[in-house]
């Protein structure tokens, strides 16, 4: 089962950060490149939503009476062997990046030219020029010879062509790892995305028995409340997030500020404050639009924790919904934010160091909900075999989701300094 899981694991993460990383490069130069970022993104989180009432409801056990059981593992996880496997055949085809070479050309260029690159001579020691010898006379006997050498000496050009192309991008891309990973700012973007999307994987892992603690046990002979269910809640998550993604990547494309390719780049570790487009409209920081979804997010969180949501299970989509929405624009706006800090060229890299944290995050978390439930559940715990309620209560989950909601808060001010503080990307004029 864990073997299979890391195959799993590391097949689904490597479709999406292929797919993420050529809309990056692709078009992460053009007026629309929140759009384009943010359309993958979200289908990715959209799956979530077909995918799960497809399980619910179609690849289900039959039961004796004719009636609907769990989910059957073997055929869902067939039906999803076989999706994975015609979107990964389709996307080895389809996902390329156009006019890599010029990318990578144009962006040392840049940079050479804001002397962040004083060994950029390195790219010019292997280009002299080579004499393959002349033709001076027209015996024929040589003809085939020459046509040979000549032959010999177009194919060395092109290999010798290649190889400083390959050297250039190695170069290029090192540097610019180099330098995200020494910005102060990217761990103080990269911890307070872990401090909010832990937290929101982790309500999404485990939904089926938060929704179980806001219902009373069962009592036999007694009809009890008709409860939602995980599922439906999954695709609520699903659908708000991705509304939020496609909506913030929109947003941010026309309110955002504008910069020139590069200048945020040169920005980042140059001392020289770059000249700014004057602004000719109203513009919006895309860190406001990432601090306003984070406090909608953390706004479900509060409002589960304060008792509000118990006993009354039919208002839980309001939790759903705005932790879905916050959720997808966090996930939506970061890569965006850091395409366009650090650029587009080692994007796959930079956004894949960041993207790793949720997984992490989601295990903190989830470890801290099972503590608090199972402390809960030990102090006045029930039990109802029919539905694996071991507890029921506020007491299950408040603790858990105030300490979310102060994870996020402090998830904000780690932004806002990295944003306004000493050293911030508004103090070295980065556009963001």
């Amino acid at each position: 089962m864990v073997v299979a899981f890391v195959g799993i694991g590391m097949g689904t993460a490597s479709m999406y950060l292929s797919a993420v990383t050529t809309c990056a490069k692709n078009f992460g130069r053009g007026r629309h490149k929140g759009l384009a970022l943010a359309a993958p993104i979200a289908a990715f989180g959209l799956s979530g939503m077909w995918q799960s009432q497809i399980g619910s409801r179609v690849l289900y056990e039959r039961l004796p009476g004719g009636e609907k059981g769990d989910v059957d593992p073997f055929m869902y996880f067939l039906f999803l062997a076989v999706t994975l496997l015609a979107a990964g055949l389709l996307g080895s085809v389809g996902l390329k990046v156009v006019g890599e070479d010029e990318l990578i050309d144009d962006a040392l260029e840049n940079l050479e030219a804001s002397g962040l690159l004083q060994d950029s001579a390195f790219f010019r020691g292997d280009e002299q020029p080579r004499d393959y010898g002349s033709i001076n006379g027209h015996d024929s006997s040589d003809e085939t010879a020459s046509t040979r050498r000549l032959a010999a000496a177009a194919k060395a050009r092109e290999a010798a062509r290649e190889a400083l192309e390959a050297r250039k991008k190695t170069f290029l891309l090192n540097e610019e790892t180099r330098i995200f990973l020494t910005d102060p700012t990217m761990w103080l973007l990269a911890l307070g995305f872990f401090l909010v999307t832990g937290p929101g994987e982790a309500f999404v892992n485990n939904m089926g028995t938060i929704i179980g603690t806001l219902y009373p046990p069962i009592v036999p002979g007694i009809k009890g409340e008709s409860q939602t269910t995980a599922a439906t809640h999954v695709s609520i998550v699903a659908v708000t997030s991705t509304i939020a993604r496609l909506l913030t990547g929109t947003l941010t494309d026309l309110l955002a500020p504008v910069s020139r390719p590069h200048e945020n780049m040169a920005a980042s570790i140059s001392s020289i404050r770059p000249p700014s487009l004057t602004p000719s409209r109203l513009t919006i920081s895309r860190i406001v639009f990432l601090l306003l979804f984070s406090l909608l997010m953390s706004a479900g969180q509060v409002a589960l924790a304060s008792g509000f949501i118990q006993g009354h299970g039919s208002y839980f989509w309001i939790v759903s919904s705005a932790i879905g929405a916050g959720y997808g624009a966090v996930f939506s706006i970061t890569p965006i934010i850091i395409s366009v800090i650090w650029g587009t060229e080692n994007f796959g890299t930079n956004w894949g160091c960041v993207a790793v944290v949720p997984a992490l995050g989601a295990t903190v978390w989830g470890v801290v909900y099972s503590s608090v439930y199972e402390w809960a559940a030990s102090k006045r715990g029930v039990e109802d075999r029919g539905t694996d309620v071991l507890c029921y209560g506020p007491q299950c989950y408040e603790t858990t989701f105030w300490a979310m909601a102060g994870s996020v808060w402090l998830a904000c001010l780690l932004w806002a300094w990295a944003w306004k503080g000493p050293g911030g990307w508004v103090q070295r004029g980065i556009a963001v």
